[in-house]
C-alpha cells in the first residue's frame, strides 16, 4: 500500500509540474502573410499565396515560395509551405514563458494552428534549445512539445531507404559539473 500512495504522490507532482509549451498567445492572433501574388477563393477560404511567402500569426513565422491557407468553419486555419528549385521552406515559433525559438526546414511544412502540431515533409529537421532531430518526416506538437521523426516520407510509412534519423540532445546540467564526494 506504501508503493501505492508514493506512486500516486509522484503522479500528482508531475501533473503539477508547468510544461514548456510554444507560444499560447499565438493562436489567438491575426494571420498576416506578404508575397508577390494571391489567389483568393473566398467561397471555398482558400488563399494561394505565392512569391517569397512570409506568414506570420504571433511569434510564428513560415517562410517559403509557395504558402496555401485554408480556413475552417470554426475560423481555424492551415498552412502548407514549400519551397522551390531545391530550396527548403522554413517555421520558427517562440516557445511558451523562455527566450528561445523551436525552428525547422523541409520541403513542404504543415501548420495546423487549432492543433498547433507542424509536420515537415523530406529534408527535414527541428531544433529546440540546442537539440536537434533530423529525418524526412517529423511532427513536431507545439503544445505538448513532442516530436515524432521518421526516415520516410510519412509518420506510418516504413523507411526503405536505408537513412537513419538522428538527433543532438544537448545535456541539461543547470551548473558545472562538481566532483563526485569520496
Amino acid at each position: 500500500m506504501h508503493k501505492t500512495a508514493l506512486r500516486l504522490l509522484g503522479l500528482t507532482l508531475m501533473a503539477a509540474l508547468p510544461a514548456a509549451h510554444a507560444e499560447r498567445a499565438d493562436r489567438k492572433q491575426p494571420v498576416n502573410i506578404e508575397a508577390n501574388r494571391v489567389t483568393v477563393d473566398d467561397r471555398n477560404k482558400v488563399h494561394v499565396f505565392e512569391g517569397n511567402v512570409i506568414l506570420t500569426q504571433g511569434t510564428l513565422t513560415i517562410r517559403g515560395e509557395k504558402v496555401v491557407v485554408t480556413q475552417d468553419g470554426e475560423g481555424f486555419q492551415k498552412g502548407v509551405a514549400t519551397a522551390g528549385s531545391g530550396a527548403l521552406a522554413r517555421f520558427r515559433q517562440k516557445r511558451e514563458g523562455k527566450s528561445e525559438y523551436v525552428e525547422g526546414e523541409a520541403e513542404r511544412i504543415e501548420y495546423d494552428n487549432k492543433t498547433d502540431k507542424t509536420r515537415l515533409f523530406n529534408r527535414a529537421w527541428v531544433k529546440s534549445a540546442g537539440d536537434e532531430v533530423r529525418g524526412q518526416y517529423i511532427e513536431y506538437d507545439g503544445y505538448t512539445e513532442n516530436y515524432l521523426v521518421n526516415n520516410a516520407s510519412s509518420p506510418t510509412a516504413s523507411g526503405g531507404n536505408g537513412s537513419r534519423v538522428s538527433a543532438t540532445i544537448q545535456p541539461k546540467n543547470s551548473g558545472p559539473a562538481s566532483e563526485p564526494k569520496p
